[in-house]
């Protein structure tokens, strides 16, 4: 069996941890693990192998990540766009065998009942077996307004898919016990779920099967589809494509202690609490303050006669809100999309070759940490308006500098003047730590020219 991972994601609804580069899934939540990290683990106990859609940003995310944990035996397939949940699915079925199973789960979804979803497998196995298309209903706990609902029949039948009810509909909903969260997992034969697309979606599947076929795969773990391609693939989710109108569909219903951390509230939910209710936080000195969520990493946090708030601090951002309001937080993300890069990218970014963090950014300056991992390098570029000055801290950096190479040890620097060419590489075993101060009129991200990048061109060896 095959577990494909959908890693789709703006990264709006936890903001300001997570962000459009450094979505949920990949936040390290949970005794340092991400939402994907515990995803993996937990179907890799059922499944052989990991088939992985992203973009390219979660790509690199997730093969680090999958490092951390060991685990081999991964596919990757890279969409340039997101098309919805119908096109990553169908993409990652053509590319298996018909006969191959696969359960499909989103990257970041918590479910704490393992032995219980265990169980909820084997019988959807079984189901799916049978060439059914099988989804899995979430036994509901309250009236959620958030989610989709499946009316189950008789024998695992689906009487209908309904969309996100009102709160009246959904406390209706509750009442019976056979309506169930919709929990966007899925199980079935590759085969049969193509089957069922190209008879009631012909226009995703043609498009789909196009794109596949004048793929040249970069390596056997990796597949990556052109944007002229993808960009004509109609946008529709599996459950409009095919679960509501195929004649196939089963539903389990699934008692496992999901979450899909969707919301501050839904986080707060999951996290260990102090003896007042507050989340466990090293750095919150609380005074007469309960039932609040504290989370910040580098400063203290003090908080005196407060409750029920949610209290995010990233460095870069502060987020105060009520308990029971975080929905709106996707309002301050739209807010900050017409004047910031806030909502995109962390003081720290994730690049293929390592990470950098940003010290202090003033007019005229910029300061960065920057670690680059082993055997990894930057591509060759230049800059119009900045001079940089690189100063090792640890590690050995090979720089080359126009048309000079040579090795930067710790405690040694180098000096990069506006325009040369320049590139830094870590040819040792062990991480490449430099501190890099920018000096000039701009220093954006967007201030570089690549003359030569070499995760374009091989992904799997210099990401």
């Amino acid at each position: 069996m095959t577990n494909i991972i959908l890693c789709g994601g703006n990264g709006t609804r936890l903001w300001p941890i997570s962000r459009t580069l450094m979505p949920k899934q990949f936040v390290k939540l949970f005794d340092d693990r991400s939402l994907f990290q515990l995803t993996v683990e937990r179907n890799s106990k059922v499944c052989d192998s990991q088939f992985i859609v992203s973009n390219t940003e979660q790509y690199f995310l997730a093969l680090d990540q999958l490092e951390e944990l060991k685990q081999t035996n991964n596919k990757y397939l890279l969409e340039p766009i997101g098309r919805n949940t119908a096109p990553a699915i169908a993409l990652a079925c053509l590319a298996l065998e018909k006969e191959e199973m696969v359960l499909v789960t989103p990257s970041d979804h918590l479910i704490k009942d393992e032995n219980e979803y265990a169980k909820v497998l084997l019988q959807a196995k079984e189901l799916a077996e049978k060439n059914n298309l099988v989804t899995f209903g979430i036994t509901p706990t309250f009236a959620e307004t958030g989610f989709g609902y499946i009316e189950s029949g008789e024998e695992n039948s689906v009487r209908a898919f309904h969309e996100k009810p009102d709160f009246t509909t959904a406390t209706s909903y509750l009442k019976e016990e056979n309506y169930y969260w919709n929990s966007g997992m899925f199980m079935f034969k590759a085969g049969v779920f193509l089957e069922e697309l190209e008879k009631h979606s012909p226009k995703v599947f043609e498009a789909c099967k196009g794109a596949l076929a004048v793929v040249s795969a970069e390596t056997s773990e990796l597949i990556r589809i052109k944007h002229e391609d993808m960009i004509v693939i109609p946008e529709d989710s599996i459950d409009y494509a095919v679960m509501e109108k195929s004649d196939r569909v089963k539903v389990v219903p699934s008692n496992i202690n999901w979450s899909d951390v969707g919301s501050f509230d839904a986080l707060y939910e999951e996290l260990p609490k102090d003896e007042n209710n507050n989340t466990k936080n090293d750095k919150h000195i609380a005074i007469d303050s309960k039932n609040n969520l504290i989370y910040g990493v580098d400063k203290y946090i003090a908080t005196i006669d407060v409750e029920d708030l949610i209290i995010v601090d990233t460095g870069d951002a502060l987020l105060v809100s009520k308990k029971g309001s975080s929905q709106k937080v996707k309002q301050v993300v739209a807010e900050l999309k017409k004047t910031t890069q806030l909502h995109n990218i962390h003081l720290t970014g994730h690049r293929p070759w390592g990470s950098y963090t940003v010290l202090e950014d003033t007019p005229g300056y910029k300061i960065k940490r920057i670690e680059v991992k082993p055997g990894k390098r930057l591509s060759l570029q230049k800059h119009f308006h900045r001079n940089e000055h690189w100063i090792v801290v640890s590690g050995t950096a090979t720089v080359t500098v126009g048309t000079e190479t040579k090795l930067i040890r710790p405690n040694e620097s180098t000096y990069i003047k506006m325009g040369e060419v320049h590139r830094l590489a870590n040819e040792g075993k062990i991480p490449v730590v430099l501190i890099e101060a920018q000096v000039g009129e701009y220093t954006g991200e967007d201030d570089i020219v690549r003359i030569s990048d070499d995760f374009q061109r091989n992904q799997n060896i210099n990401r």
